[in-house]
């Protein structure tokens, strides 16, 4: 089991930054995948950033690559995603999710088995 709790939503101006953390506690597997999705309001969660436990590959949404940052500290089982020059349109509650998954289905939310309660993400002015 994987526990995995998200904190450092808030509300920011358009072109401002947010740092996003997500506690990881339980059985943490090498092989695993960590992946941040975020869901607006009515739509689906889709993929934003993902980073591998064992030796720190990372991956991006293409639309957002330059403004993330996702990394992992191992020695506090904590992943961070550090966002900047945010838009209105990155609104929304941003999930930390685990798993062990392949390359090709690792941007699907279905094919992860672990998930926090999210923290809410509002790019407002």
């Amino acid at each position: 089991q994987v526990q995995l709790v998200e904190s450092g939503g808030g509300l920011v101006q358009p072109g401002g930054s947010l740092s996003l953390s997500c506690a990881v506690s339980g059985t943490i597997w090498p092989s695993y995948t960590m992946t941040w999705f975020r869901q607006a309001p009515g739509k689906e969660r889709n993929f934003v950033a993902a980073i591998q436990w064992k030796d720190g590959d990372v991956y991006y949404e293409d639309s957002m690559e330059g403004r993330l940052t996702i990394s992992r500290d191992i020695t506090k089982n904590t992943v961070f995603l550090q966002m900047n020059a945010l838009k209105l349109e990155d609104t929304g509650v941003y999930y930390c999710a685990a798993a062990a998954v392949i390359a090709s289905r690792r941007g699907l939310a279905e094919s992860y088995d672990y998930w926090g309660q999210g923290t809410q993400v509002t790019v407002s002015s």
